[in-house]
């Protein structure tokens, strides 16, 4: 039996935009409306498709390769059913994955469960099997998924005049080629199609990645608030059309607009962010190459809390992130206000 998903392909222009859109189709504090009754998980997943931007856009920004059809970037959003959190759970692409039994589109044959690295999902039966694949190693029903692509990325932060991002330390990646010396940057949508990419920076590869994504995900919403982008019923329409593009949408120009109006006042305090806890690597004889294994235990309690619809941090708590992130072991859950540049 096919689950009711929205079955929506939304090129979404950032990752913080394209939450933004389907924290939005929740009715996340939506003034003048009553709080749905029940919690939202999304599925927000970015693939490495790259065939929307230019040759010189591949050169500049060091983006060429042969894509996968995969999911590069895969995160679970949860929003409370009281409407007052949001939850983010990065769920590193080369992690060890058990496939759900599928019928192949092309053939119409039936393929039975088998190992692989969760980002092979979207590769073998799109949106539809990756939430499949996360609902069985979760525990956590999804409600909806998006959609990200280079182009929209790109397009949507430069629609919002860039976004800032801060570090410690440099960032040199040998494969984008990103090198940010210690400070703040305001980074336009190549550059910052960079930064989300680099995962080659240190020895934390994929975690350290997700981690830079999630600090580019806070930064790029209090972005879109203080330049009024979403107080402006001009300027938000005009990024809503840069978010829907051409093609057929699970949103209207208008309803989307109109939704988008709710994020003026989240508090990145509002929002938390984790990553899925690492026990160690899968065994050779898996035969699916260097996949990462979860550590099952501390996962269960991490989704039993998003099931539950319980913070993953403690009221009253301001943890620190650890920077770069340890491969194995505990990730420690932060608040979004822990990721913002000061």
């Amino acid at each position: 039996m096919k689950r009711n998903l929205w079955p929506r392909r939304l090129a979404i222009p950032s990752v913080v935009l394209a939450t933004a859109g389907a924290l939005l189709g929740t009715g996340f504090a939506s003034p003048g409306r009553e709080s749905a009754p029940r919690a939202m998980n999304i599925l927000l997943m970015g693939t490495d498709e790259r065939n929307t931007i230019t040759a010189a856009e591949k050169r500049e920004f060091h983006a060429g390769g042969h894509p996968c059809g995969c999911t590069d970037v895969l995160m679970l959003v949860h929003v409370s059913a009281r409407r007052d959190r949001v939850s983010v759970i990065g769920l590193p692409r080369d992690s060890y994955a058990e496939i759900p039994p599928y019928r192949d589109e092309a053939s119409g044959q039936e393929r039975p469960p088998h190992p692989a690295k969760i980002n092979a999902a979207f590769q073998e039966g799109g949106p539809e099997l990756a939430v499949r694949t996360i609902e069985s190693m979760t525990g956590v029903s999804v409600d909806r998924y998006v959609q990200l692509d280079f182009r929209r990325f790109m397009d949507g932060v430069d629609d919002v005049g860039g976004v800032e991002v801060c570090t410690p330390r440099r960032l040199k990646d040998s494969a984008t080629k990103l090198d940010l010396p210690p400070g703040k940057h305001r980074l336009g949508g190549g550059r910052a199609l960079q930064y989300v990419r680099s995962r080659h920076v240190d020895g934390s590869a994929d975690l350290g990645r997700i981690q830079r994504q999630q600090r580019f995900l806070v930064q790029a919403l209090r972005r879109a608030q203080s330049a009024k982008v979403l107080a402006d019923p001009g300027r938000t329409g005009y990024l809503v059309r840069t978010l829907l593009g051409s093609g057929p949408q699970g949103f209207s120009v208008g309803e989307l607009a109109e939704l988008a109006g709710a994020l003026r006042g989240l508090p990145s305090s509002a929002t938390e962010f984790t990553t899925v806890p690492i026990s160690g690597f899968a065994p050779p004889e898996a035969g699916v190459g260097s996949a990462l294994t979860w550590d099952r235990r501390r996962a269960d309690e991490l989704f039993a809390r998003i099931r539950e619809d319980r913070p993953l941090v403690a009221k009253g708590t301001q943890p620190a992130p650890k920077d770069p992130p340890d491969i194995l072991g505990t990730t420690t859950p932060v608040r979004g206000s822990a990721y913002a540049c000061r």
